[in-house]
């Protein structure tokens, strides 16, 4: 679990939810940007099938930057993506 996540991360991402709707009006384009490791972009790119994404090598090529604006109905849909890439090996989500 991430430190900066209470013990309980239902909690976490009920309070993550409530920020989401505070900040946006859905719907609307969510850019979602991750760290991967080269060995889990195939899965990520899963996460994000049929839509366009950014993929940059870091300097040694071990990891890549994975950036994204797509259209989403509302928290419940970023939340779902980031569980979903949250479920690739090694990928930091920023």
């Amino acid at each position: 679990m991430n430190p900066l996540q209470p013990s309980d991360a239902t909690e976490w991402w009920d309070n993550f939810r409530k920020l989401l709707d505070s900040d946006n009006k859905w719907p609307s384009k969510y850019l979602f940007k991750f760290i991967v490791p080269k060995a889990g972009l195939a899965e990520l790119e899963e996460v994000f099938e049929g839509q366009e994404i950014d993929v940059k090598a870091s300097t040694r090529g071990n990891y890549l930057s994975v950036t994204t604006k797509i259209t989403v109905h509302g928290s419940d849909d970023v939340i779902k993506i980031y569980r979903a890439a949250g479920a690739v090996n090694g990928v930091i989500s920023l």
